[in-house]
């Protein structure tokens, strides 16, 4: 029973705090990352730079600096084109729709989560960001259709307060 009152506080606070389950990167793990790539840049193979960009482009979209994610997505569109495995090019759509979550972008997350989807239906890891996009559209609804019905109700209170003031002077 404390577990299920518990499970309803977190929710309850993940709904109002906006939480969800896709971790976080801190800043010096993108620093270290960049170092890789640049050390993997001078004479490494090309699989090795492939391995280092790709773990650089994940740091980047989960970066908190909004600047971060935003070149993550670029160099993961940049680099769409030279995938050449379906599981390297649903990695990619994958981080890129990590990206656009971030960014607040839901709409293009939830399309590439799709893409991410038809190449491999049951992954779990997209059918989770899937569910975390749904959830956020859905609770930014709600809170959307809160604020205009509040919006609502203030105007009728002060169009009532006229009316009655108006009516007062008669």
């Amino acid at each position: 029973m404390d577990a299920k009152i518990g499970n309803f506080f977190e929710s309850v606070g993940n709904f109002f705090t906006g939480g969800d389950q896709i971790p976080w990167c801190d800043s010096d793990i993108v620093i270290g990352c960049e170092r890789e790539v640049a050390e993997a840049g001078k004479g490494s193979s090309d699989e090795l730079k492939n391995e280092c960009i790709m773990r650089l482009s994940w740091a980047l979209v989960h970066s908190r600096c909004p600047e971060d994610v935003q070149r993550g997505i670029a160099m993961l569109e940049a680099s769409l084109g030279g995938s050449n495995s379906p599981l390297q090019m649903r990695e990619k759509i994958y981080l890129l729709a990590v990206g656009y979550y971030r960014s607040g972008d839901y709409a293009r997350s939830r399309q590439l989560v799709e893409r991410c989807l038809e190449i491999e239906p049951e992954w779990r890891q997209a059918l989770t960001l899937r569910k975390t996009i749904e959830d956020k559209i859905t609770k930014d609804g709600v809170i959307g259709i809160g604020i205009a019905a509040t919006a609502v109700t203030a105007v009728g209170l002060l169009a009532g307060g006229l009316v009655a003031a108006l009516s007062r002077k008669k």
